[in-house]
């Protein structure tokens, strides 16, 4: 996999991405701090949810892509299949979020709005609009998949051990034809979204000079 060019990201998007990320951060923060004053407090229970493991994620990714950048040294082309992932991911997390499940354990509802909406909807508009990312091959979309299931894996075994799990689709209780019919949608979905950011990735964008094609 080669790496994406020195120099293909301007010192304003890489600072934009800089701030949105740590403030993404600073909002997992906060909305932990609300819940654990509230006696939900549990840390695993919190970063059990899909939104807020995902989102944490993809800030750390969104700062770690925009120091890199500010400080002149190269993006790995993983960190940027990384943020692809995390950028489909995000496109699930907002579909979901106003199909199958709403909330985001107990959040407030600005919480819920910035990890449900703007948080994926920023993170959408940067891969759309800044052609800093090379084109991915679509041998890689299965790359979609590994963060997912095993989110999923840890979930469901949670589930049938202690009983928790953090959306109502997931609950054992509704029976094996129903989970297995979430779980098969959630991941063709995650699978859809994956096409469609790998499709993307081909394109110029609207920001200029793209990197030289992953190989």
């Amino acid at each position: 996999m080669r790496d994406a060019g020195r120099g293909t990201t301007s010192r304003s998007v890489a600072s934009v991405r800089v701030v949105v990320g740590s403030a993404v951060l600073v909002v997992l923060a906060l909305s932990y701090a609300e819940q654990r004053a509230a006696g939900r407090g549990d840390l695993v229970d919190f970063l059990g949810y899909f939104t807020n493991l995902t989102s944490l994620s993809t800030g750390v990714l969104l700062v770690v892509t925009g120091v890199l950048a500010l400080t002149g040294r190269r993006v790995p082309g993983w960190l940027t299949v990384a943020r692809a992932v995390a950028t489909a991911c995000l496109l699930v997390v907002a579909l979901v979020s106003n199909v199958l499940a709403t909330g985001a354990g107990g959040a407030p509802p600005w919480v819920t709005a910035v990890l449900h909406v703007v948080f994926p909807c920023l993170v959408v508009l940067d891969w759309l609009v800044v052609a800093d990312r090379p084109s991915l091959p679509w041998r890689r979309l299965w790359l979609v998949l590994p963060y997912p299931v095993l989110w999923l894996g840890v979930v469901l075994t949670r589930g049938r051990t202690d009983g928790w799990v953090p959306y109502g689709f997931l609950l054992p209780e509704r029976g094996l034809g129903s989970l297995v019919l979430h779980v098969t949608g959630l991941l063709i979905g995650l699978l859809g979204a994956g096409a469609l950011v790998w499709a993307v990735s081909g394109t110029r964008g609207l920001w200029p000079r793209r990197p030289p094609a992953t190989t």
